[in-house]
């Protein structure tokens, strides 16, 4: 039995070192972590378990039976993340390039199997130089395999995609196809052809890094909704993002405990310039309405315009879906649309509640937008909201103009609780643009043009530059005093928590793609 024992960890030894100390030190020298390191700080210590430890590969062409690791360039298992089930799949660059094999993706489709029997979250950490080109057709289909457990899986369990080098080909659309995607910095890049296909077919000279790093996912292409500085920080990002998803849609989400103090919000009186053109920064709302430390921001530099990302409010989990007047004024286009209407899906599909902050003066207009489909991409918007049944509080700060009104979680598409600030303004557009078409007559027939014009702005302004119409008709359910919005927020949460509706009986919706 010993000489059993001896031979079982002599294997064991073996597949740990992956491709050989010489290759790991190379993954070292580029200041990455192996796969199994990776593995090591992502999971609660002495949690992981590893599946298909022994697996190698099947193929005998091109003089591959010579080449033969164990783990065939993945490891794969499962453990605990503060305390909770999590499923891994960590590729090994050190072994052929962490390519794709028939064997490396059966393993992957394993752990994706198990992860949704068992409702747990699954974790991909890519790291690939794509598919195995000496098993061929083999390879490609085991990224469909792959691909086709991504779909089955979406809005079952929480998926999340970590690049962490290479990703290229048709190895990007497994992370295209989960929920949420971090990219590191200077190491990592996606894209489906490399710089020098795209220079055969187009001429044009573009470096990797250039057309599918970080940097260009998270403030471009808007795939990375986080940009990670190394590895160790992008394994934090990934286990601070769990903290706010639930193992799956048929649970809650995590709640935390926490001490309760003065819910009054002083500072939020003073935030709202007195100009109504004057912009702000949202996020100054954002600070003094949730849990203190426990906003996390996604796609903070893609469509600015918008903000979304989780928090905690009263120790619950939440997702906010903000316009942002710092940038653009606010308004709603073509990327920001998408950008919210992506993420209020994810939300929705895990039960996490929507906090909504409005202040929003329309639609961007231009040739630009209505030829890139403004039209269709903002009904993303609209649907992924009005389909929604989570928990959904919204609170108007300032502006709410136009068909934008709508479409930011109004009561008319299914909001729970709506709330508005005094400097609220709900209308169909600004008082200038207003009494400019309306008297637009009069105006022009006005021995002082001018005058008449404020004049006019004024009367319309006074008549619906204001929230009181809309709370007269029971759109907003109520005007509040800034400084009691997180205290209002904890109790419509609170009231909101055994929240039960359902869609009409479908096959499922067509979502405006």
């Amino acid at each position: 039995m010993e000489d059993k024992l001896g031979q079982l960890r002599e294997l064991k030894a073996k597949a740990r070192l992956g491709g050989g100390e010489a290759r790991i030190e190379k993954q070292h020298a580029k200041n990455k972590l192996t796969a199994r390191e990776r593995i090591h700080l992502l999971f609660d210590d002495n949690t992981f378990e590893e599946i298909g430890m022994l697996v190698t590969h099947r193929s005998s062409d091109f003089g591959m039976e010579k080449e033969i690791y164990l783990g065939d360039g993945v490891v794969t298992g499962f453990g605990k993340i503060n305390g909770r089930l999590v499923y891994v799949f960590s590729q090994d660059f050190t072994v052929f390039g962490g390519s794709l094999s028939e064997t490396h993706a059966e393993k992957i489709c394993k752990v994706m199997d198990l992860a949704v029997k068992n409702g747990a979250p699954i974790i991909g950490l890519n790291d690939s130089g794509g598919a195995r080109i000496q098993e061929g057709v083999k390879s490609l289909g085991g990224y469909a395999d792959i691909f086709y457990r991504n779909v089955r899986a979406s809005g079952v369990i929480p998926q999340i995609s970590a690049i962490m080098g290479p990703c290229a080909g048709g190895a990007v659309y497994s992370p295209a196809l989960t929920d949420v995607t971090v990219m590191v910095k200077h190491s990592s890049y996606m894209f489906v052809t490399g710089p020098n296909v795209v220079k055969t077919v187009t001429n044009e000279e573009v470096s990797a890094e250039e057309l599918g790093g970080a940097k260009t996912h998270s403030t471009k292409s808007g795939i990375a909704h986080l940009a990670a500085e190394h590895d160790l920080h992008c394994i934090q990002l990934i286990r601070q993002i769990l903290q706010y998803l639930p193992q799956n849609y048929t649970e809650s989400t995590p709640r935390k405990s926490i001490e309760l103090t003065d819910e009054l919000r002083p500072k939020l009186n003073t935030i709202i310039p007195a100009s109504a053109n004057q912009p702000y920064d949202m996020k100054e709302v954002l600070i003094e309405i949730v849990d203190e430390d426990s906003f996390l921001e996604l796609q903070p530099q893609y469509a600015e315009n918008i903000i979304t990302g989780f928090s905690f409010i009263n120790g619950q989990s939440i997702g906010i879906v903000a316009n942002q007047p710092y940038s653009l004024a606010g308004v709603l286009d073509v990327d920001s649309s998408r950008k919210a209407a992506r993420f209020v899906r994810l939300c929705d599909a895990f039960n996490v509640p929507l906090l909504v902050l409005v202040d929003v003066p329309g639609f961007l207009p231009g040739t630009d937008q209505e030829w890139n489909g403004i039209i269709v991409h903002g009904a993303k918007l609209l649907y992924a909201l009005s389909e929604a049944t989570v928990p959904r509080v919204t609170v108007i700060t300032r502006k709410a103009y136009g068909g934008a009104y709508d479409v930011m979680n109004s009561k008319h598409i299914g909001a729970d609780m709506n709330y508005a600030w005094p400097s609220a303004e709900i209308a169909v557009m600004g008082a200038k643009g207003a009494s400019e078409i309306i008297f637009k007559r009069e105006i022009k027939n006005a021995e002082d043009p001018k005058a008449l014009a404020l004049e006019k702005e004024k009367e319309y302004a006074e008549k619906f530059a204001h929230p009181y119409r809309a709370a007269s008709r029971g759109f907003i359910d109520e005007v509040i005093e800034p400084a009691y919005t997180r205290r209002k927020l904890i109790k419509a949460f609170d009231m909101l928590k055994n929240k039960s509706t359902s869609l009409p009986g479908k096959k499922h919706g067509n979502i405006p793609l």
